[in-house]
């Protein structure tokens, strides 16, 4: 799969997810096989930017891979002028959000609040392309509501605008996160237009992957969630869909090595404070079944880096 110039290595891209996509897991999810790794979703208001979150956000200094900056908002010209700052921070691929459904996103009419209106749509994806001389790609939803599956038609703008590639989410803003994404819609958008196509929505292991891949025709498939606390999730998928076999589940050792890294990597992106806090969240993550919960509950009471890292030590060890 191609975006503009960039070849990408594989069909496997880490979404962009607002408070987890940082530069820190981003580089985690390139090592393990992802060909891209989209950013964290930056506003396009100026006002913003020189919050400590928005300047953690835009910090690319020593990304690995191929830089593409997710930006949202409603107004053209702030669009155009959002995409102008981040390609001379360093971006590579502007990314424009229309598929995030939280409410603080489509109470100001931005994200997937956008679909409802394919004019200013058409507006603001020609702004951007015609600010930037980088590739341009788009995230969106089926469409607003399940009456209301508007992708094609979203689609088929985005690709007269000249966007360069397109992810669908397989639900409507109104279906959130609830349920099954369902894929007869971006089976269809891949049908009606000629760019690449990227799905998204449950991609959860590698037999999904394939399955997602081989149904919807789709170019690559887009994994968010799924990546939550196993950043090796793009490995196994590789592997499986070169060998049709399933890879070794990750050992122990490894599995320890990557959290302490991730910690490091935290901490070192955010300071000790902020760092200690996030950290919780991911390691959560990674220790997320049923018999981890009271280990989970007892990392949340830790305050110190010092104590995550014995933490995570004294988990393996008891492990082993």
């Amino acid at each position: 799969m191609r975006i503009g110039p960039y070849q990408l290595s594989n069909q496997l891209i880490v979404a962009p997810m607002a408070g987890v996509t940082d530069q820190a897991f981003r580089n985690l999810c390139l090592r393990y096989g992802a060909a891209l790794a989209v950013s964290e979703m930056l506003s396009s208001n100026p006002d913003v930017w020189d919050s400590d979150k928005s300047r953690v956000r835009m910090a690319h200094s020593g990304e690995e891979g191929i830089r593409s900056v997710q930006i949202a908002g409603a107004d053209p010209d702030l669009m155009a002028n959002a995409a102008q700052f981040n390609v001379e921070q360093g971006a590579h691929i502007i990314d424009i959000n229309m598929g995030c459904p939280a409410k603080k996103v489509n109470k100001k009419l931005a994200g997937s609040a956008l679909m409802q209106n394919p004019c200013l749509v058409k507006e603001i994806l020609q702004a951007v392309v015609s600010a930037v001389d980088v590739p341009v790609s788009l995230k969106i939803r089926t469409g607003w509501d399940p009456d209301n599956r508007n992708g094609i038609q979203i689609a088929q703008i985005a690709q007269d605008c000249g966007i360069a590639s397109l992810a669908v989410h397989g639900r409507t803003r109104q279906c959130m996160y609830k349920g099954f994404a369902e894929y007869d819609t971006i089976k269809a958008i891949k049908q009606n237009i000629s760019i690449p196509v990227v799905a998204n929505g449950d991609i959860d292991s590698p037999e999904k992957a394939k399955f997602v891949l081989d149904y919807t025709g789709a170019d690559a498939v887009m994994i968010g969630r799924g990546a939550q606390g196993r950043p090796w999730i793009f490995k196994e998928i590789q592997y499986y869909l070169e060998t049709g076999k399933k890879l070794a589940p990750i050992k122990a050792e490894e599995q320890r090595l990557i959290m302490l890294e991730h910690l490091n990597k935290l901490y070192e992106l955010y300071g000790e404070y902020k760092g200690v806090r996030f950290a919780r969240k991911h390691i959560g993550w990674y220790l997320n079944q049923e018999e981890q919960r009271q280990w989970r509950a007892d990392f949340n009471r830790l305050e110190t880096a010092v104590q995550q890292h014995s933490f995570v030590e004294c988990y393996f060890e008891e492990l082993v």
